[in-house]
């Protein structure tokens, strides 16, 4: 069968469509899933980068979707047909983080074979089903941005009516917070370095639009925007390079979810002003599995749909990881067979 594979030491120009094994049929407990679509994350882009290093030969990306093609003994959650996505930890069934989440071990694409290939034979429990009338590339957004996106405004945050949620950048993380805070009767202020970006945020209902590279300054536009205030939920993906400024506009007693480092590792966090605040500085990846399917529920319910940015075809792999490295793209990056 075909898979993306990555050669060492990584990077685009070691991404290969390659000839692999097929993982033949399920056994006990198992699913054998034809992939249809996977999307792109920054840890896939860390990943086929060699910024975090992996097994020379592995099959890439955390995300797919697709269609059961067999059940072994005992599977009784799933039937041949069904459309599935994968989960990014397929080691967390429930409840609280645990030690055995705290690396990548048992993430596809990283730590274990990833979901880049035709067929994959896995744990019925590393997939869910998706949501009823879904497309698989619109499934495939699932797994990675939009669950991080629910866990930190509902399992996290406690999200409620009213509120005021801010979210940095118009990626896929903050496109899904943008249309899960609306869809709950939040207001919410997105920022971006493009006014464009902001205008297309907007349409998605966006309440309040900042230009961050206008306004360099852009806590103390948050604050003028809730009265002085400040905002209740912060989605954070930028890191140390925009922590501080987070803590600024976010409300005493509010959230920040610290969920991405595009601006580095390490940085100084101003720990009196967050002391002063009260506020709650949480840092989460992903979610697990029941969160997952809560999430297709809440989706059913809603009628959200993802934003989609441009679709690659799997072959295609490394020109859709450039396309994510130059940062143009709003939405989602996805891959199809």
């Amino acid at each position: 069968m075909k898979a993306m594979t990555l050669s060492k030491p990584g990077g685009f120009g070691q991404i290969a469509l390659s000839e692999v094994a097929d993982p033949g049929q399920p056994g006990p407990g198992e699913i054998r899933v034809a992939i249809k679509a996977s999307s792109l994350n920054y840890h896939d882009l860390l990943v086929a980068s060699g910024a975090a290093p992996t097994e020379d030969g592995r099959i890439l990306m955390s995300d797919g979707a697709g269609v059961v093609e067999a059940v072994g003994a005992d599977v009784s959650e799933f039937a041949v047909g069904d459309s599935v996505v994968s989960t990014f930890f397929p080691n967390w069934l429930a409840g609280q983080p645990f030690a055995g989440v705290g690396h990548f071990g048992h993430t596809p694409g990283d730590g274990v074979q990833g979901m880049a290939a035709e067929y994959v034979v896995r744990p019925a429990a590393a997939f869910t089903k998706a949501p009823q009338g879904w497309s698989h590339v619109e499934s495939a957004t699932i797994t990675t941005a939009a669950l991080t996106a629910w866990r930190a405004l509902v399992v996290d945050g406690q999200l409620k009516a009213g509120a005021t949620v801010l979210t940095l950048g118009t990626g896929g993380v903050s496109i899904a917070a943008l249309q899960l805070a609306k869809a709950m009767g939040a207001r919410v202020i997105v920022t971006s370095s493009s006014d464009e970006k902001l205008q297309r945020a907007k349409a998605l209902g966006a309440d309040a639009l900042i230009n961050y590279k206008s306004t360099p300054n852009w806590a103390e536009q948050v604050k003028a925007l809730t009265g002085g205030e400040g905002v209740e939920h912060v989605i954070e993906l930028g890191g140390p390079g925009t922590l501080a400024q987070s803590i600024d506009a976010v409300k005493v007693g509010g959230h920040i979810a610290l969920i991405g480092v595009l601006t580095g590792l390490q940085g100084d966090i101003p720990t009196a002003t967050l002391m002063r605040k009260q506020a709650r500085l949480q840092g989460l990846i992903v979610a697990s599995r029941t969160d997952q399917q809560q999430f297709v529920r809440a989706l059913e319910q809603t009628g959200i749909r993802p934003v989609i940015d441009r679709t690659f075809a799997f072959s295609e792999l490394a020109s859709a990881f450039e396309h994510q490295k130059n940062g143009q793209h709003f939405g989602k990056i996805c891959l199809q067979w």
